[in-house]
Parts: C-alpha cells; structure tokens; sequence
C-alpha cells in the first residue's frame, strides 16, 4: 500500500535529522552515538588519525572476526576507523571497503587515506558513497550526473532513474558475489522499516559462496512503543529503528543465510526506556549456495552434545546416527570454515558418485543412512590387524 503524505513527510523529517546528527558528529564527538563494547586492539588503532577514532560510532568490533586475505565490506563507515583497523588485518593481500552516504563522514575518512597508506605500507581502502540498502548505486557518479542534466519538470525524474539503473548493471559499487565479510556496526536499525528487507537481500547478494556477514548492533527486547518510533532523535540515536532482537536473526533467515549465531550479547542493557531494554548484539551469518540437491550416497554424524538439531533448511540430527543428505548439504556442513565445520564428522560413500552422474535428492522418510548404502550392499570385506594386539600410543588402536 503506498504511503500517505503524512507518513512520507515524517519519514523524511527523520531522515533528515539522522543525516544532520551523523554530519555533526563528524566535526565533534558526540558521547550517546555509542555505548561501552570490546576495544579494538590497541595496536592496530596506534596508527589512526586521532580524530578518526574520537568520531568513531558503535557498539561492537566486528572487525576482530576477519582475516588475513579477505575481501570486507563494512556498511555505513563513517570516519573510516574499522576500516583501517582491518586494512592491517586483512594484509596487503587483502581489500577494504568502506560505504556511506553522509558525505561529512567520507571527507573525514577520505582525507586520511594517504596518509594512512604510507603509514602501512600499501593502499587497500577505498571508501564510496552508496546506501546500503541499493550497494549497486554509485552516489557520486549519480550526482555528477545529476549536477549535469538539473531536474526541471517532474517528468524529468524517469531520466534520472533511467541513468540510476543502467549504472546499477554497468559499473555496480558492490558487484555479485565479491565479498568475502561484510561487517557493519550499530547502523542497520538506520534504514527505513520498508527497506529492510531488500538491506539483507542486497548483503547476500553481494557476499560470494561461504561468505559471512558479521553485524553489531542494538537489538531491543520488546517491540518499541508508537511514541519511540516517532521521536526523531530517538531514531538518529540508534533506538527507534532497532529490530526485536529474536526478529533480527529470523531477518537473516528470510534473506537465505545459514549457520545463524549470536557471536556477543550485551548482559546489561545499554538503555531502558519506557520497560523497553536496548543492548548490543553481534551476530554472525553466512551465505549458502545455489547448487541443485544431488544424491551421492553421503551422510554426517552430528558429534553432540545436544540431544538432536536441525539445520535451516530442515535437516535434523540427531547425536550419534549417520544421518543422510544431499551433496549440497554435504559440502557446507563439513566447510571447516563455515559454521558447522566442527559439529559433524564425514561419511563419505566408499565409491564416490560422479557430479554428473547423481540423481535429484529426495527426501526420504527415515533420515537415516545405513551404513549398507554408503559401503555398497556388496561390500564384505574382512580386514584384521597385522601389528601388536595392543598399543601404547593414544593415537592407535589396540
């Protein structure tokens, strides 16, 4: 349903006062803009621009979970702090990106980019202007061309829209699948309510195969009362706009991401109005994969110690039996860099089934997989020890 006149004008009066709060606090450091985390490595902040870290904004440090290699997009940057923080961690083999809107924040963070590579030895942080919810849309090439061709008439706006989406498909800020770790902290409750969605679609869309989303931010225990969600700086103040905290992770969920965690919690609430507590979460997601189901005669042992579980697509475990699945299921459950790469132990068919020779999974109705299936109904084999009848090594069998 479109929205009213009224309900458009009170979005952009937010809008507007988040633009203006963010934009003064990248001249002076405003205190209530974050609230106590985990500091950043010491080390790693003894290069920055002192002003870099004091105009600083947040309420985690996702950046302690990328490594050395890695492509990172971090959303909504701002002075660009996390971004030099993990330009050293990431190495020169790896690359930074940094996307904002607010064009105070990206002169701050820009102007300390020579600087900051010289100090480091090698130049891997560019920061562009994009939302972060449209990461296709370079900001600053569409103003360039819009300084160009100066709407008049309204129907002048089709045009710029018109430019807007061949830009998308010709030289996009954040390409399909080139991320590595997408990290952003306490800026995801910023976007409008209706443009949520497509923010997680896009994060996924950008992330390659494996690729993982690590997200601080303030969640809220309770949903947020007419009266906060219409205050203003209660929305610039990172409160209004927080997602419910058990809602945040289902958002994931809805966008395809797998092995959904919740990394860090706040015990404390870092604010309580009207009964409603408001902490800091970091949660950590990671892409999936398109590939067709194929049978090929695998399964996985789920190690404990839970009783049984279940995955997000459905598959349950349950401890100690060798349940069967798909080759897709397979290869992401056993990624020793995904999330559940510790959780389960291989089965392997004895005689592996070629790619192009496997048939569609189907689901069946025992998820269990006989060992019979795995070793081949034909397969008796008999094999005896030819060493000592014991061991006095850990490692070997007696």
């Amino acid at each position: 349903m479109p929205r009213s006149a009224t309900e458009t004008s009170q979005t952009e009066h937010l809008e507007s006062e988040v633009r203006r709060r963010y934009a003064a606090a990248a001249q002076a450091v405003e205190a209530e803009l974050c609230c106590p985390t985990t500091p950043h490595d010491p080390d790693l902040l003894a290069l920055l621009p002192r002003e870099i870290v004091e105009t600083d904004y947040g309420c985690g440090d996702p950046s302690a979970w990328v490594e050395a290699g890695e492509t990172v997009l971090d959303l909504c940057s701002g002075s660009g702090k996390a971004c030099y923080v993990m330009a050293q961690k990431v190495d020169a083999e790896g690359r930074v990106y940094g996307l904002d809107v607010n064009d105070e924040m990206l002169a701050l963070a820009r102007r300390h980019q020579d600087g900051m590579a010289e100090r480091l030895g090698y130049a891997n942080v560019s920061f562009h202007k994009a939302r972060i919810e449209d990461m296709a849309l370079d900001l600053d090439v569409a103003d360039a061309w819009l300084a160009e061709h100066p709407l008049r008439p309204s129907e002048d706006v089709s045009a710029y829209e018109t430019h807007c989406a061949a830009l998308r498909r010709s030289q996009p800020v954040v390409a399909d699948g080139s991320v590595d770790v997408i990290v952003s902290n306490r800026v995801l409750n910023l976007v409008r309510p209706e443009e949520k969605a497509q923010l997680f679609r896009e994060m996924y869309r950008v992330l390659g195969e494996g690729g993982r989303a690590v997200i601080s931010d303030i969640v809220c225990d309770e949903d947020p009362t007419p009266a906060i969600l219409a205050d203003p700086t209660l929305w610039s103040g990172c409160i209004s706009g927080v997602y419910r905290e058990d809602a945040f992770l289902e958002a994931f969920a809805e966008a395809g991401f797998h092995g959904i965690e919740l990394v860090a919690r706040a015990e404390e609430p870092w604010q309580i109005i009207d009964g409603i507590e408001y902490r800091s979460v970091t949660v950590r997601a990671f892409k999936g994969s398109a590939e067709p189901c194929l049978e090929r005669n695998q399964a996985l042992i789920y190690r404990g110690p839970w009783s049984q579980v279940s995955d997000d697509e459905g598959h349950a475990f349950v401890r100690g039996q060798r349940t069967a699945v798909c080759s897709k299921t397979f290869r992401l459950l056993t990624n020793p860099r995904g999330p559940f790469g510790k959780d389960t132990f291989r089965v392997p068919p004895r005689e592996e089934v070629p790619h192009q020779e496997a048939l569609p999974y189907a689901r069946r109705a025992s998820p269990i997989r006989s060992p019979q299936e795995t070793k081949g109904a034909d397969y008796h084999a008999t094999r005896t020890s030819d060493g000592p009848s014991c061991s006095t090594d850990a490692n070997e069998c007696c």
